[in-house]
């Protein structure tokens, strides 16, 4: 079988771009000696030029409304469509998107929770949804006391610290992070990822901007725990990296976290930055074990899904089972 996988996300900076970078490695891993993944940058060219089985977006920017091939398309998280009153302005690309994820064969979702948001605000068909678990990169392991001090050197960070891990790009109200940053505590706040000029206005608290895998490792490794506190979480993917390098982690209350984490994590009411605080401050190791699932269980899943799209040729049918499918990792 011949996949197509639109590599354009790989260069996204974010949880999209970790999603497309790790799931490309691992297909290519997991790969039968017939099948064949084609490193799509230019996606339109290639499926014309290549003539795939399956074209996979592994971004919901990239889904097209006329595929010359059957469709796989991947939904991270639903907050931008449960939060439409917050963006004043859409796109004509951004209006037909739903169209095209209905098109698609399948459309893949990281927790059952993110399934019924999408079945419920994009009228997907339940059959055509899947559920596939995400994982923690390789890189993503404890750091030794070395290499954690190098770090905090490197950024020039104290010793003990709260982390918190996304993007900075665009105030965005779902994570409530001027209402953390503000909020009174004993430990330094870090916040890791790219930033804006806004960001750097936010009070007391410790920017690093972007940084390389092995620097977030040992960051995840040196803090004492990590905050979660997006209202809209998909999957949470910092916590289960955090989780990896044995750090406990502290996380506002909400439905895929609950379905990934369960008791591995300290949840508080969504939105209560005081409790969120309070209880990553408390937090002790050792952090539990993160969830088992890897990228090669999520990789071998995915190919079960293009199998079944190749057989599709495009065409809708009636909706399937009453429920969103789960492919492995967590219980739709």
């Amino acid at each position: 079988m011949k996949v197509a996988i639109d590599s354009r996300a790989s260069s996204d900076k974010g949880g999209v771009g970790r999603y497309s970078r790790c799931l490309l490695k691992a297909l290519r891993e997991t790969a039968a000696s017939n099948d064949e993944v084609i490193d799509a940058k230019r996606p339109l060219a290639a499926l014309r030029a290549k003539g795939p089985d399956v074209f996979h977006s592994p971004w919901i920017d990239g889904a097209m409304l006329h595929s010359p091939c059957p469709m796989v398309v991947t939904i991270h998280d639903m907050a931008m469509h449960k939060r439409l009153s917050e963006h004043l302005r859409t796109s004509l690309r951004q209006r037909l998107r739903p169209l095209a994820l209905q098109r698609a064969a399948s459309v893949i979702v990281p927790t059952a929770a993110v399934a019924e948001d999408a079945i419920a605000h994009l009228r997907l068909e339940r059959g055509r949804v899947i559920v596939i678990a995400e994982a923690a990169d390789d890189a993503m392991y404890p750091r030794t006391a070395s290499e954690i001090a190098t770090v905090r050197r490197r950024y020039e960070l104290p010793e003990r610290y709260l982390l918190w891990v996304g993007g900075l790009e665009h105030p965005d109200p779902g994570t409530h992070i001027a209402k953390l940053a503000a909020t009174p505590r004993e430990l330094p706040l870090v916040l890791v990822g790219p930033t804006r000029p806004w960001a750097h206005e936010l009070p007391g608290v410790i920017l690093t901007g972007q940084v390389p895998d092995d620097d977030l490792a040992a960051l995840y490794s040196g803090a004492h725990a990590l905050v979660i506190s997006a209202e809209q979480e998909g999957f949470g993917l910092p916590a289960v990296e955090a989780l990896t390098c044995g750090t406990p982690v502290a996380a506002a209350d909400g439905p895929a976290l609950r379905e990934v984490l369960g008791e591995r994590a300290t949840f508080v009411p969504a939105g209560d930055m005081r409790a969120l605080v309070e209880a990553a401050q408390r937090a002790v190791r050792p952090a539990p074990p993160a969830p088992p699932w890897s990228w090669g269980d999520a990789a071998r899943a995915t190919w079960a899904v293009y199998a079944e799209a190749a057989e599709d040729k495009g065409a809708h049918t009636a909706p399937r089972p009453l429920r969103p499918r789960s492919a492995g990792g967590l219980k739709a």
